[in-house]
């Protein structure tokens, strides 16, 4: 399948690379040289204009910084510019309103276009891991499913146009509330002189099972390997930890939810953003 993919950068490189690994012929674009050069190493075609990547596409893949851009890119040089048989798949992690009215935009003009943003971070995309949480019409989820199981291990349709950026932003606050539940405690059994390995293997074990725990331990040394045992590098940035929690907290009033531990993550994550934005978010246990 000829497969467009707009945005190489950490995330959307390795994704385009496992493409390219299932056999199809992926023509990619990105504003950074470097990335485009990556990505002809891994077998993508490259190219210096949307327009021209998505010519004959038959599939487009996005994987963008944030609603604005994503906006811009489809209506500017996606819609109308690919084939009206391709399928749309944006992938990036963007407000429920504007993913809506993307997706508006391109059924107007008889195309089927999905929302599946993911879960996994930059390990998962380059292993080809990642879960994604997939809006849009039935037909158009079965159009996207073949082109985004190359590149996960689940995907699942949450629902209508916007449902899969309702299900990552919301997924995202509850992780973000989790890991610094999970790092409280951790650092307050080492205060308290309990051994930060033995308080794993019993809150593991028992009611504190959680994923912040038990497959993503804050602590270096301690637990399972994760971001922690290399200098919080790598993983999910700070950055985009509080991007998502922004996203939550703007939905939220949008729809009179009431999310005071969301609130207050996003403060917490605010603050420690101002000079660690680049650091892993399970980094948030430093502050304590």
């Amino acid at each position: 399948m000829k497969i467009a993919f707009v945005g190489l950068g950490n995330m959307g490189g390795g994704m385009a690379a496992n493409l390219v690994k299932a056999g199809h012929h992926v023509r990619g674009f990105d504003l950074s040289e470097d990335a485009l050069a990556r990505a002809k190493e891994a077998g993508c075609e490259t190219f210096t204009s949307v327009r021209d990547a998505v010519k004959d596409a038959e599939a487009v893949v996005s994987m963008l910084p944030n609603g604005a851009i994503v906006k811009s890119v489809y209506t500017s040089d996606v819609i109308g510019h690919t084939p009206h048989a391709a399928t749309l798949i944006d992938c990036s992690t963007i407000d429920v309103a504007t993913a809506r009215e993307v997706a508006d935009a391109a059924h107007a003009e008889g195309y089927k276009m999905v929302d599946a943003p993911v879960s996994g971070g930059i390990a998962a995309a380059n292993g080809g891991t990642l879960t994604f949480m997939v809006g849009g019409e039935i037909h158009a989820f079965d159009a996207a499913k073949p082109v985004l199981e190359a590149m996960g291990k689940a995907v699942i349709h949450a629902g209508g146009a916007g449902a899969g950026q309702t299900a990552k932003i919301c997924n995202n606050m509850l992780l973000a509330i989790s890991m610094i539940g999970t790092a409280e405690a951790m650092k307050m059994a080492e205060k308290l002189g309990l051994d930060p390995q033995k308080f794993y293997e019993i809150s593991s074990q028992s009611s504190g099972y959680c994923w912040s725990l038990n497959a993503y331990t804050p602590m270096p040394g301690v637990g399972v390997e994760s971001p922690a045992d290399n200098g919080y590098q790598g993983g999910f940035a700070t950055g985009l930890m509080l991007k998502d929690l922004r996203l939550a907290m703007e939905a939220a009033e949008t729809a009179d939810a009431s999310t005071p531990l969301g609130k207050r993550a996003r403060e917490i994550y605010e603050k420690f953003a101002e000079e660690n934005a680049g650091l892993d978010f399970s980094a948030i246990i430093k502050t304590l």
